[in-house]
C-alpha cells in the first residue's frame, strides 16, 4: 500500500508537469504558426504592436541574471566557506537559520528596495551621466541579493558534507586553514557547489517581481545591453502583457506570445538542469 501511495505521488507530479508542457506548447505553436518571422527580429519587444523581438527579452534576461550572479556568487560562496570551515558550532547554529530566513524575503519587497534605494544610491553613482529611475542594473543587484542565500545554503551543505579525514590529512601535511578550505574542501565539494550555482542562475532567470518593478520596460522595450537603462526580461514581459486577464489588447498574437515566452523559459531551465545533472555526475566523488 505504501509503495503504491508513493508511486502515485511521483506519477502525479510527472503528469502535472506533462499537462503544463502540453498547455504551453499548444498555444506556443499557435503563435509560431501565425507570426511573421521578421517580427521575431524587429529590434524591440512591443507585442501589442506586433513586434516580438526575441533577442530583446533574452538579452534583458541574461543582463539581469548575469549582474545578479556577479553579486551572488562571491557573497554566497564566501558565506558558505565561512559557515562550513571557519564558524564555530554556535555561530553556525545562529547564522545558518538567519541566512535561510533571508531567502524567504518576498521578491516584491526586494523589488521596491531596488527601486527606492539601489537605483538612486548605487546606480546613479556607478553609471556615468546617471541612470534611469527604472534600470536593469538595480534589478540585477536585487536579484543577486535574492539568490545569495540560496547559493550559500546549498554550497555550505556540500562543503559541510566533505569528510573530516580530508581536512585532517591536509593539516597533517602542514597546510594552513585557508589552503585546506580552498584546495581541499572546495574541490571535494565541487559537484554540490556547481549545482548551487546553476540552481541560483535558474532562479535568477525565473525571477519576476523584482524585474517587473525595478527594470522598467512595462509597455515594451528596445534591444539594450545597457544596465543603466530600462530593459525587459522574459518573465517581466509576460507579467506586463497580461496581468490577471486573458483579454490582451492590441495584436491578435499578443496573448499567444505569452505561452511562447513561457516555453522559452521552460526550455532554458530544462537545459540548465540537464547540464547540471551531467556535470555533477561526472565530477561527483564518493568517500
Amino acid at each position: 500500500m505504501m509503495r503504491l501511495l508513493f508511486l502515485g505521488a511521483a506519477t502525479l507530479s510527472v503528469v502535472i508537469t506533462a499537462l503544463i508542457i502540453l498547455a504551453i506548447a499548444g498555444e506556443a505553436w499557435n503563435f509560431i504558426s501565425q507570426v511573421d518571422l521578421p517580427a521575431l527580429w524587429s529590434g524591440g519587444w512591443f507585442p501589442r504592436r506586433g513586434m516580438f523581438d526575441i533577442p530583446t527579452i533574452v538579452a534583458g534576461t541574461l543582463v539581469v541574471a548575469g549582474i545578479g550572479m556577479l553579486v551572488a556568487v562571491p557573497l554566497g560562496l564566501g558565506a558558505a566557506i565561512y559557515l562550513a570551515e571557519y564558524a564555530s558550532r554556535r555561530a553556525r547554529a545562529l547564522l545558518k537559520p538567519i541566512l535561510e530566513v533571508l531567502a524567504a524575503v518576498p521578491s516584491i519587497v526586494l523589488g521596491y528596495f531596488a527601486l527606492q534605494w539601489i537605483s538612486p544610491n548605487i546606480m546613479q553613482t556607478v553609471c556615468l551621466g546617471g541612470s534611469a529611475v527604472f534600470n536593469m542594473g538595480a534589478a540585477g543587484l536585487a536579484v543577486g541579493v535574492l539568490v545569495t542565500p540560496l547559493i550559500a545554503s546549498v554550497a555550505e551543505d556540500a562543503m559541510y558534507a566533505v569528510p573530516g579525514s580530508l581536512r585532517e590529512a591536509s593539516y597533517g601535511l602542514g597546510a594552513r586553514k585557508r589552503t585546506t578550505s580552498l584546495r581541499v574542501v572546495v574541490p571535494a565539494a565541487v559537484s554540490g557547489i556547481v549545482a548551487a550555482l546553476i540552481i541560483g542562475f535558474s532562479r535568477a532567470i525565473g525571477e519576476t517581481m523584482i524585474v517587473a518593478i525595478a527594470a522598467g520596460g512595462t509597455g515594451g522595450s528596445l534591444f539594450s545591453l545597457d544596465p543603466c537603462g530600462q530593459g525587459q526580461t522574459m518573465t517581466a514581459a509576460m507579467t506586463a502583457l497580461a496581468t490577471g486577464s486573458d483579454q490582451v489588447r492590441g495584436s491578435d498574437l499578443a496573448y499567444p506570445s505569452l505561452f511562447f515566452v513561457g516555453l522559452l523559459l521552460f526550455a532554458s531551465t530544462l537545459v540548465l538542469n540537464v547540464i547540471s545533472e551531467r556535470f555533477v555526475r561526472s565530477v561527483r566523488l564518493k568517500y
